[in-house]
């Protein structure tokens, strides 16, 4: 029977900034019991890293510009947030009472530039996305590979919604040392017909599976560890999350806001 393990890292401690995140998961790993080895898969939530990173702010250090004023009058949020959100933003996608949605400068499509204060200790301190996820992801498993001398991926997972769906889902946000994609096109299907679409994002899977484990409230596991996924997906070097992203022409759901 096909199958894999994964393994919630318990005991985690609150990342602080300037924390070494790499060092921190591999001393978890071995209070848990759980050793590290060649081909895991390690998914980690942002959060960590936007900690670790220095990519805390507080709101009321934040001066809201002209801009920010305008849109904050249309969502009814706050100006000075509003600002926050512009600072990591390339593109307003769009602005209403229900919704601030954007561009981000990473080229992510989120709500609130994927800013927010869930888990985040202090009155008005709000947790930014990393300025790079994927090269936080690389440098986490260099130097995970440097501590133990194995060869691991690394996931960076953060929750968004989904269009035309009620909830929300653990994706991937940035990535290394594998490949983001299991691909089945030209390949056949059970009754011989030649599969065109399907290209699977494992990535977002893994991550999705990972929040299972992870939790959104007290449950203090962001780090989850996954084992046997060797003949699911590819192990390589120089991935990135760009790969999954995709062009405004082929986005089927941005001309339907």
């Amino acid at each position: 029977m096909k199958s894999f393990m994964a393994f919630a890292l318990e005991d985690f401690p609150l990342i602080k900034s300037g924390d070494d995140v790499a060092k921190i998961i591999v001393e978890t790993a071995r209070k848990n019991g759980l050793k590290l080895e060649d081909g895991d898969i390690i998914a980690v939530t942002q959060k960590i890293f936007s900690k670790a990173e220095k990519r805390v702010m507080r709101l009321k250090d934040v001066v809201p510009l002209k801009k920010a004023e305008e849109i904050a009058k249309i969502t009814g949020k706050s100006p000075k947030f509003v600002e926050l959100v512009l600072r990591e933003t390339k593109k307003v996608v769009k602005a209403s009472r229900e919704i601030l949605l954007v561009e981000d400068k990473r080229g992510l499509i989120c709500i609130n530039a994927g800013i927010d204060k869930s888990n985040v200790e202090g009155r008005g301190n709000f947790a930014l996305l990393p300025e790079n996820p994927d090269m936080s992801a690389e440098k986490c498993r260099l130097e995970i590979k440097k501590l133990t001398g194995k060869n691991v991926a690394v996931i960076v997972c953060d929750t968004y919604s989904r269009p035309f769906r009620r909830g929300q889902v653990n994706f991937a946000i940035g990535v290394a040392g594998i490949k983001p994609f299991k691909d089945y096109r030209g390949k056949e299907d059970l009754f011989g017909q030649i599969l065109k679409v399907k290209n699977v994002a494992v990535i977002d899977e893994i991550a999705a599976a990972a929040e299972l484990l992870m939790g959104q409230a007290k449950e203090a596991t962001p780090v989850v560890v996954f084992k046997g996924l060797n003949n699911f997906v590819k192990f390589c070097e120089k991935r990135s999350i760009n790969e999954l992203r995709i062009s405004s022409e082929e986005d089927l759901f941005r001309n339907a806001l």
